[in-house]
């Protein structure tokens, strides 16, 4: 990828269990320019148990609050076969393919497609024999930070470095994990707590409504900006309610690319676009009044105006005190071979 900031488009589970869908959601990222697509790749009852409630947003959002989470999410799975159909749809749209996986098999099918990142939930930071797994496959990784501390965090990098994860392969995602995410729990600045602390690339995978968080963690140093999408909000998944629409989706693309454009290199000097500007915008030692050849010019002869191509103002002090060569009218702009 030749952009600096890598835009993943989150389609998750907004397939609703289909493979059509999934398809069409490849189609609306690859149209808005994102660099990937990603989805989520698991086996209900390898991931929760029977029992395990639904969380409050999933109730709200489905309108099934006596459904378990194990039925909800049975629903929504996809099967290997799927997801090489996924795979190789991306190849052909010319937009990268990835997949968040939440057990063994599941983390080592995605391996086996090729991948460029191994994307950890939030909700694995603390679990150990994933971040093992996943340290030990040699990819580069996007470490999910949503509820945790950043003990935490630290205890999950060192497990990535130890199972062979180099520090350089690791993004490390500031992360509000709520449905939708309220603006004042984002924290942006968290992510410049993290590459402190650590000595990472940052990121920030973003669950408030709209797109003016994830471009304004763009102008912040996000590396990676994640954010979820659907082709239809009103369809009646847990996640499509806190999800951007397509046209969202392409102009928060379009305005990360501009930010993007805008970050520069951090070197002051004037821009090429400005540089045409210059000695229009500036100003130069003109006479305030007539002087006749001969006289010692004083401050109240001099004036600043533009234009910028004479003697500059930083220069008045070397110009009070000289003595003028010739005649000179009010006005002149003041160059040096005026001046005895």
């Amino acid at each position: 990828m030749n952009n600096k900031i890598i835009i993943i488009a989150e389609a998750g589970v907004n397939h609703d269990g289909k493979l059509k869908q999934a398809l069409q959601l490849i189609d609306e990222a690859a149209i808005s320019g994102a660099d990937y697509i990603k989805f989520q790749t698991f086996n209900a009852s390898k991931l929760v148990s029977a029992s395990a409630a639904k969380a409050a947003y999933q109730s709200a959002n489905t309108g099934k609050p006596d459904e378990s989470q194990h039925s909800m999410l049975e629903a929504l799975a996809l099967d290997f076969d799927d997801f090489r159909t996924l795979n190789d749809y991306c190849l052909k749209k010319h937009i990268g393919f990835l997949s968040s996986g939440f057990d063994h098999e599941s983390i080592l099918f995605i391996d086996s497609l090729g991948v460029d990142y191994h994307k950890i939930p939030s909700g694995e930071i603390t679990n150990l024999p994933m971040l093992q797994l996943i340290g030990s496959l040699g990819r580069k990784v996007l470490l999910s930070t949503g509820m945790a501390t950043l003990h935490e965090t630290e205890l999950a990098l060192n497990i990535l470095f130890e199972s062979g994860t180099p520090k350089d392969n690791i993004t490390v995602l500031q992360c509000t994990t709520e449905y939708p995410a309220p603006y004042d729990e984002v924290n942006l600045n968290v992510m410049h707590t993290m590459r402190e602390a650590f000595n990472v690339k940052i990121g920030y995978s973003d669950h408030t409504p709209g797109i003016v968080i994830p471009i304004a963690a763009s102008a912040m140093g996000a590396a990676v900006i994640e954010k979820h999408f659907t082709l239809d909000r009103n369809l009646p998944g847990p996640d499509h309610k806190a999800s951007l629409e397509p046209d969202e989706l392409a102009e928060m693309v379009k305005a990360i690319r501009l930010v993007e454009q805008a970050m520069g290199d951090g070197i002051k000097v004037p821009g090429k676009a400005e540089q045409k500007n210059i000695l229009v915008a500036r100003r130069s030692i003109h006479l305030s009044k007539k002087v006749s050849s001969g006289h010692e010019l004083t401050a109240s002869d001099l004036v600043m105006k533009r234009p910028g191509h004479g003697i500059s103002p930083m220069k008045i002090n070397d110009v009070i005190g000289r003595k003028v060569a010739m005649d000179l009218n009010e006005d002149t702009l003041l160059m040096w071979e005026h001046l005895q």
